[in-house]
């Protein structure tokens, strides 16, 4: 069996962070999900626990990052295409998400990022080469 990942974010609003991700084109999975958490399957090996502040708050004692201020953490996904990065953050806002900067193309590797309705960021890539040596 493949090793899997499970992100834990909370979330203000779990029905809305919940339409965010299906207006993307992820699935959840109801074996995980109820009125105070939903699974979000990214892939077959990564998936997102959207959890209510309650919710999160039982799997630690540090208070929950404001997102309007701080940053936790950065999230990145890869992409099969420089067009799916694209497709990915063009949905991304008009589901009601966000961007703070601009698509870059390094050459060997293209990106792009998206803020999710909590502010968590997302960076997407698409890798078409490995980097330069330097």
């Amino acid at each position: 069996m493949s090793k899997q990942i499970f992100l834990n974010v909370p979330v203000a609003d779990l029905p809305r962070s919940m339409a965010f991700f299906k207006a993307l084109g992820y699935s959840h999975n109801p074996q995980f999900t109820d009125n105070t958490a939903a699974c979000v399957v990214i892939s077959e090996t990564i998936n997102v626990m959207l959890l209510t502040h309650a919710k999160f708050r039982q799997f630690t004692p540090k208070a929950i990052c404001n997102t309007t201020q701080a940053v936790e953490v950065l999230i990145n996904l890869s992409c099969e295409s420089r067009q799916e990065v694209d497709y990915l953050v063009a949905k991304a806002i008009a589901a009601g998400g966000s961007t703070y900067d601009k698509a870059e193309d390094f050459g060997f590797m293209y990106t792009h990022s998206f803020v999710d309705p909590d502010g968590h960021g997302w960076g997407l890539f698409h890798m078409s080469a490995l980097p330069p040596q330097p």
